[in-house]
């Protein structure tokens, strides 16, 4: 190929065997046998055995040489003893017999190893970030990111998307995370802000007569970090289209996260046209819009159950008089299961900040009867009653919490997958899709006292636009929807609003007047007063689908340069402090805090 090698370092096979070759790359390891130095050398194709005896000129060079130094080696091909072959490697049936060497570059010692995948604090991981990334698994998910980028790109391609670049200096938006924001050196006092998303853009190219748009968007919020999100700044695959109703944006994502999971993944989907699931519906059955479908415990309303005579359970029963609702949780034929298990679970409620979780298996014997410490509480006639309503069947273990609304579906949600883990009903090889719909257009916030938007406020709400009853706010539903895998969400998405006078109510419910609206948003109000297509769209998470496609648990291993969890940037030592100059230039002064 050219002066550094003619091979890569997984390409030599038996049918090269004789050949004289050219081979460069990292010393991975070595291992000197005495009068034999075998030398593993790698780039980023594969490993290439090589291997020199004792005899040979450039024996003390090699032996020398450290691991990560970058090395070019000339040689000839030869086959390896029999035993000695590693069917692991692509190359490991044969060997390069040393004939020549040049140090390329020299490595210090290392921070941390290359060779193996050893744990490492994750200070280290990402000062050395460069070191961490030439390790085995990190690099094949960065290639695995580039290549999910590709792929996605195509396909849409195909569907007739076009890719757009949208602009990073924009303005600061009302709704949403916080801004990073940019001072202007030309416009003194003034700042741009980084988008948080391409929502308006992306609007606004429906609207200058583009069918369909799609763009790998780099986002910027500043957030703290959790495992799924990476403070400061992440990427999403923006996507809108013109003329569309909500089932349209299903099957263009639909169809494309199929064939993305499929050709990346050996894991099955459990649907490939995924569930459709309300709001309402994923808050009662899962206790969140996050549910996990792979696991099969169901969340029932059974406060009803809790104003029968015949149940005395009297905590229940009078926090119930008071305003509270208990819901249950039932696990198949676990009756038999020891009490140290369901008290384990109780005891973990309690560590979550709940009151804990009662608890009852359902057993017959002379009649249906309650085992465990609040069966006793319960006729057989309730008892049935329970069995009705959570399809439960004799054998079956029932989990009873009581509280307010917001608590048990915290509690029960996360308890839902204790039990399941614990019970290992969850198949881990298997991507369970599913759609959350119909969220409501507003919320009320407990804390400020005020209606908000829950979603996206760019969002058509549903039904007559021109018959909207806004005296009932909380009652309106949108075309909103996020797509959520095996209880991670994706992406959030919406049918949008195109029309600005029903815009101008809605804003106004969430307590904005028609003139900050127009300041706040004057680009797009502006644009849709000139003529709008009916449009929507969506942006899943591309970090998060890596997460998926790669099983990681934690967004660093599927990003290349990733922050830590401070929001700061170990290797290249960012955010830093700048110099007078420059803050002068921006007209800007440090008011540094006191301690």
């Amino acid at each position: 190929m050219n002066k550094y090698r003619t091979h890569f370092c997984s390409e030599l096979q038996l049918v090269d065997v004789g050949k004289n070759v050219i081979i460069s790359g990292w010393i991975h390891r070595k291992r000197d046998h005495g009068n034999l130095l075998f030398v593993d050398i790698r780039d980023h194709y594969g490993i290439t055995q090589c291997v020199t005896e004792n005899n040979n000129k450039h024996f003390a060079q090699i032996e020398k040489a450290k691991p990560e130094s970058v090395i070019k080696i000339e040689g000839t091909v030869i086959k390896r003893a029999k035993g000695t072959e590693n069917l692991d490697l692509k190359t490991g049936k044969i060997e390069i017999k040393i004939n020549k060497i040049e140090i390329l570059s020299h490595s210090q010692d290392l921070p941390l190893p290359v060779f193996g995948e050893q744990d490492y604090p994750e200070d280290i991981r990402l000062k050395y970030r460069f070191l961490d990334l030439r390790r085995d698994e990190i690099h094949k998910n960065i290639e695995l990111r580039s290549n999910v980028i590709y792929f996605i790109r195509s396909e849409l391609t195909k569907l007739g998307f076009l890719e757009f670049q949208t602009p990073i200096l924009t303005s600061s938006s009302p709704e949403g995370a916080r801004d990073f924001l940019v001072p202007s050196r030309l416009n003194p006092g003034k700042f741009y802000a980084l988008p948080q998303a391409p929502q308006q853009f992306k609007q606004l190219i429906m609207v200058s007569g583009f069918d369909k748009y799609f763009q790998i968007a780099p986002c910027f919020r500043d957030e703290d970090a959790r495992a799924d999100r990476s403070p400061g700044e992440f990427y999403q695959l923006d996507l809108e289209m013109s003329f569309v109703e909500q089932e349209d944006v299903f099957k263009v994502v639909e169809s494309l996260l199929v064939k993305l999971f499929k050709k990346f993944s050996t894991k099955k989907i459990m649907q490939e046209i995924f569930p459709r699931i309300s709001y309402a519906e994923t808050m009662i059955k899962y206790g969140t819009d996050k549910p996990d479908l792979r696991n099969p415990l169901i969340i029932h309303e059974v406060t009803e159950i809790f104003s029968r005579e015949d149940v005395k359970f009297e905590i229940f029963k009078n926090l119930v008089k008071n305003g509270a609702e208990v819901r249950a949780i039932v696990t198949k034929n676990t009756k038999d299961k020891p009490r140290s298990f369901f008290d384990n679970i109780d005891k973990w409620a309690k560590d979550q900040g709940a009151s804990g979780l009662a608890y009852f298996s359902i057993v017959e014997d002379k009649g249906i009867i309650g085992k465990g410490p609040i069966g006793k509480f319960f006729s057989s006639n309730s008892l049935e009653e329970i069995m009705k309503i959570c399809n439960a069947k004799i054998g079956d273990t029932v989990f009873l919490a009581c509280g307010k609304k917001d608590e048990l579906e915290r509690i029960l949600s996360i308890a839902r997958q204790k039990i399941a883990k614990d019970l290992n009903l969850i198949d881990e090889n298997k991507f369970a899709f599913c759609w959350i719909i119909d969220y409501p257009m507003f919320e009320y916030n407990e804390i400020n006292k005020k209606i908000e938007f829950s979603h996206n406020p760019f969002s058509m709400p549903q039904g007559d636009v021109k018959n909207i009853d806004f005296n009932n706010p909380l009652e309106i539903k949108a075309y909103q929807y996020d797509i959520v895998c095996n209880g991670i969400e994706l992406s959030s998405g919406a049918i949008r609003n195109h029309i600005p006078e029903l815009m101008y109510k809605l804003f106004e419910v969430a307590g904005y007047n028609k003139k900050s609206v127009e300041e706040k948003f004057s680009g797009m109000i502006n644009a849709l007063s000139y003529g709008a297509p009916p449009h929507g769209g969506i942006a899943p998470g591309l970090d998060r689908i890596l997460m998926l496609l790669a099983n990681k648990e934690n967004i660093r291993e599927v990003t290349l340069f990733p922050m830590n969890q401070n929001a700061q940037d170990l290797m290249m030592n960012a955010p830093s402090e700048v110099d007078k100059d420059q803050l002068k230039e921006l007209s800007i002064k440090i008011d540094k805090k006191r301690d």
